[in-house]
């Protein structure tokens, strides 16, 4: 077992390659050498905190947060004791004008725990070396898991970015596809502010008769 969570069987295609245990064994040994982000148990964290039959929204972002502390495993979440960064302030910015919902925790585990999956589509980086693992096996794994996802079918698919929504290729029709560009300070003034894709995302969820997302980082906080 190497994810856990059921995710072994769904994903066996992939993880029992030669391929990918060849590239895996070599990672476990560059952890022992380098400062790779984020620590070796939280690497599949996405996909232990959300099972594959309880996804609702799949939000994807590139490479984990790549400076000490930061990365917990979830796309643009970090630890609950750190700064904001850029991209997840846009993203609060964006619930806030479209829920209402004002968001100071920077860890989205409260999201994980309702059906989002929060998949980085490279799982690893090394410290201060931004998609250092970008042309890795990484790439091949994450689309065979957006590739499994859509094979289910009435998944809500938030792409972000043009990195994101050119993997919209392998998500099938009978899916949801919001996108927009990136939560960047970059870009979100180009289209991700004002997207409103947390409203949207539960109005489909509401049609499919599934339960809305909570989008309130405090875990504690009931659905608004």
């Amino acid at each position: 077992m190497i994810i856990g969570n059921g995710w072994d069987n769904v994903l066996q295609n992939v993880l029992k390659t030669k391929e990918f245990n060849d590239f895996y064994n070599i990672l476990k040994e560059e952890y022992k050498v380098y400062d790779i982000y984020p620590k070796y148990k939280d690497i599949f964290n996405a996909f232990k905190l959300t099972k594959y039959e309880d996804i609702k929204i799949v939000i994807i972002g590139q490479d984990p947060y790549h400076q000490k502390g930061q990365a917990n495993g979830l796309a643009f979440s970090v630890n609950p004791d750190v700064k904001t960064p850029p991209s997840l302030k846009n993203i609060f910015k964006e619930i806030s004008s479209d829920l209402g919902i004002i968001n100071i925790n920077p860890d989205l585990t409260a999201w994980a725990k309702q059906g989002v999956l929060l998949l980085n589509t490279i799982l690893t980086v090394k410290d201060s070396k931004p998609r250092s693992y970008a042309d890795s096996y990484w790439n091949i794994f994450s689309i065979e898991v957006i590739k499994k996802i859509s094979e289910n079918g009435k998944v809500v698919f938030m792409l972000w970015g043009n990195d994101a929504i050119s993997l919209s290729k392998y998500i099938s029709d009978d899916n949801y596809i919001l996108t927009s560009t990136h939560p960047s300070p970059l870009s979100a003034y180009r289209g991700f502010l004002g997207c409103r894709h947390f409203s949207q995302a539960n109005e489909i969820l509401e049609k499919l008769d599934k339960s809305k997302i909570n989008w309130s980082t405090d875990e504690d906080n009931s659905f608004r």
